[in-house]
Parts: C-alpha cells; structure tokens; sequence
C-alpha cells in the first residue's frame, strides 16, 4: 500500500519522524545531563586532581609544584607503614565479607520465620544501619574502653576475666585498642556491626524472591534442612549474594570512618587502612602528592573486583 503513497506525502511524514527522534534525544540528554555533571564534579574532577597531585610533590604548607614523576609510588612500595595499611585493608575487607555473609544469611533465615516478637528483631538489626554513623561509633568508643568498657565488665563477671586463672588474663580490663591483635578484632567487629543490617535485608529480599513451591517440594521430598540450603537455597540465592557481596567489598575496602574514630591508625599504625593512611598523609599530614599517590592505589582493586563481581551477576541472573 506505501508504495501507491505520492512522494509529496510520505516527505511531511519522515518530516515529523525526524523531528519526534530530535526531541527525544533531547529529552534523553537533558535527563541524563544532571547526573553526568554530578559525577564529573564530585569524581571525575577529583580523580583528576589526584592524579595530578601523586605526579608531583605537592604540600599545603608550600606553593611550589614540582614533578616528581612516579616517585611517590616507588617509595610507597618500599614503605613498611604503607604496606601493613595494604594487608590490614585485605584483613580487614576478607574478614568482614566472610562474617556479614554468614551472620546475614543465618539472620534472613530466622527473619523468613514467624515467632513471638519478630518486629523487635527486625528493629534491632536494623537500628545500626539506621542510626548515625559517628553516634554508632562514639559509642563503640566508649564500649571498647580501656576503663570503664561495659564487656569487659561483663566478662569480669561471668568469671573470663579479672582473675587468677580467668581463661582471658587476670587484668581486669583487655584494652581493646591498645593491643594491635584486639585494636583489629574491634575493627572486624565495628565493621560487620555496621554494615549486616544491609546485607541481612538484602539476603532477606532474595529469600523472599524464591518461589514457594520449590521449597514446599523440597519438604515434600524430605529434604533435611542443609541439603535445602546448598542445593536449592543458596544456588538461587547466588545473584543475591554477590550483590550483598559487592556492597559489603566497597564499603569495608574504601572506609576509613571507624579507623578514624577508635583508633586513628594506632596502635603504632598497626590498625592503618589505605583510606585511612592516604588521610592522614595527604589531609592531616599536609604531603598531598604522597596522599594522593596512596589513595590511587584503591582504584586497580575497587574497580577490577566490582567488574568482576558485576559480570558474575550478570551471569548468574542469566543462567
């Protein structure tokens, strides 16, 4: 039929096409636009400028800029401050990622439950990711102090501690942030306290996407409750879990805030993060070149482990 359609009426028509695309690449350029300048101030002008910064030898007590080539990444490597902030970040990240996996998934499955006072629970994980970060914080300070710290006296008490012959020492206090082996511990702690509420909601969200027929027919089978869990439970819970594994990885690998505020690096640097190291060397220390240098060295792993990540999930939400 469009082939008996005269020339003069099919122009106005490709005519309007044209411009109904025109407007809506406009409309997709404006929509876009916002959040393309966002990230292009708030990272890619800073990422810039980090570059820029670990390139030459810049402090915030002078106004000469001289380049220095790749000579601050030399003497990192060489660094053995530098490279203990590198193992404990690793410490800390693998540590924390291995418990929240655990402890969120044993949480989601009670939370899948129905029993007496499920509300208060659900209020009680929640309530660290909702409560202010520093506030959390300032309070494990005060949890983990070498005085007055509340465990501690609850370990005196029960007969762990404080004693002769007390399986925990018989000092009546562990000083948690004065031991380099305890200052860790509390951080592992502090960590997964904070972020398994994020992640127990997001184990939750995929428990609740399994369909309910198959794990009605897996009762029906008799299928006891661990071959549940590793052959139906956790293989369709896979798309889930890397994305509660993405989340837990960046936050822990990039944070600094619980460093800062326990322990600020001590004891002895024995706790330092790169986040934390790159702070206190380029802002505290006013060397921002040798900052900038040990901030750059988040990138390669923040960005080949979320790649890697991302394409596991897009694999597994396919298959």
């Amino acid at each position: 039929m469009s082939a008996h359609v005269p020339v003069a009426a099919r122009r106005p028509a490709a005519r309007d096409e044209r411009a109904y695309a025109r407007r809506e690449s406009l409309l997709a350029i404006g929509m876009l636009a916002p959040a393309v300048l966002f990230i292009v101030l708030l990272v890619g002008v800073p990422f810039g400028l980090a570059i820029y910064y670990s390139l030459h030898d810049v402090t915030t007590g002078g106004t000469e800029v001289r380049w220095v080539g790749l000579r601050h990444f030399g003497e990192l490597l060489r660094d053995r401050v530098f490279l203990r902030s590198l193992g404990n970040t690793v410490l800390f990240t693998v540590s924390t990622l291995v418990t929240v996996l655990v402890l969120g998934t044993v949480l989601a499955e009670l939370l899948m439950r129905d029993f007496r006072g499920k509300w208060v629970v659900r209020f009680l994980i929640l309530l660290p990711w909702t409560a202010p970060v520093a506030l959390g914080l300032i309070g494990w300070l005060w949890m983990l102090d070498s005085v007055f710290s509340p465990i501690d006296w609850l370990l005196r008490e029960v007969g762990l501690l404080g004693s002769r012959g007390a399986p925990l020492g018989a000092l009546p206090n562990l000083y948690w942030l004065g031991d380099p082996v305890l200052a860790k511990v509390s951080i592992v702690l502090v960590n997964v306290w904070r972020i398994l509420p994020l992640a127990t909601v997001i184990v939750l969200a995929g428990l609740n996407s399994i369909p309910r027929d198959v794990i009605e027919q897996t009762r029906v089978d008799r299928a006891g409750y661990f071959r549940r869990l590793f052959d139906i439970t956790l293989p369709m819970l896979s798309p889930i879990l890397l994305v509660a594994i993405l989340f837990t990885f960046v936050f822990t690998f990039s944070d600094m805030i619980a460093i800062f505020i326990l322990t600020r690096g001590g004891p002895a640097n024995m706790t330092q993060t790169l986040a934390s190291h790159a702070f206190f060397t380029g802002i505290l220390g006013g060397n921002l070149g040798r900052g900038a240098a040990i901030a750059l060295f988040l990138l390669p792993v923040l960005a080949g482990v979320s790649a890697v990540l991302l394409r596991l999930i897009r694999r597994s939400e396919v298959t």
